[in-house]
């Protein structure tokens, strides 16, 4: 389940650059080097936002996945205490990132690309994690896609048709 894309020109938003790789290609002349960054953007407040961008040189890369990240924003449901509403496990590619919902005063236990995610969503109590891959672009993702996911009390009721008092 994808959640709908945000306008970013409504949040003041920060970015972090998760990884930057060199990457090459070779023809006839040789090999021509690039740049490829991947970009997450957020506004710590339930919006975030995943993006790459290439290019000859490191600070137009950086430049274009910030772009590409503001182009994909997401909203995420978060609960008072600013945690996640239930444990989910979100997938991509081979990567695979545990999410687990935890108590106030717990902080965000995650790793390097889960924890950028994580931090720029607003998500204050967290556990996570990474299983399956280490590759970065695929924690990222398999993070956003698991908070993309993320149903609140209120939807569940609604789609099975019961009140929230119903669930417990």
């Amino acid at each position: 389940m994808k959640r709908t894309i945000i306008d970013a020109s409504q949040f003041e938003l920060d970015d972090t650059v998760v990884a930057i790789k060199r990457v090459s290609k070779t023809v006839k002349g040789g090999r021509t080097m690039r740049f490829s960054a991947l970009v997450v953007v957020g506004d710590r407040n339930g919006h975030v936002g995943v993006g790459t961008g290439k290019a000859a040189e490191v600070p137009e890369a950086i430049r274009k996945g910030k772009q590409a990240a503001e182009k994909n924003l997401i909203s995420i449901p978060l609960d008072e205490i600013k945690t996640i509403p239930h444990d989910f496990v979100g997938k991509y590619g081979s990567a695979s990132v545990l999410l687990k919902k935890s108590p106030d005063g717990t902080g965000i236990i995650a790793g390097g690309p889960a924890r950028s995610v994580l931090e720029l969503a607003g998500v204050k109590n967290i556990r996570t994690k990474s299983l399956g891959s280490s590759n970065k672009t695929n924690v990222v993702m398999a993070t956003l896609q698991g908070l993309s996911a993320m149903k609140t009390p209120e939807e569940v009721a609604k789609l099975r048709g019961k009140s929230v008092e119903e669930l417990n």
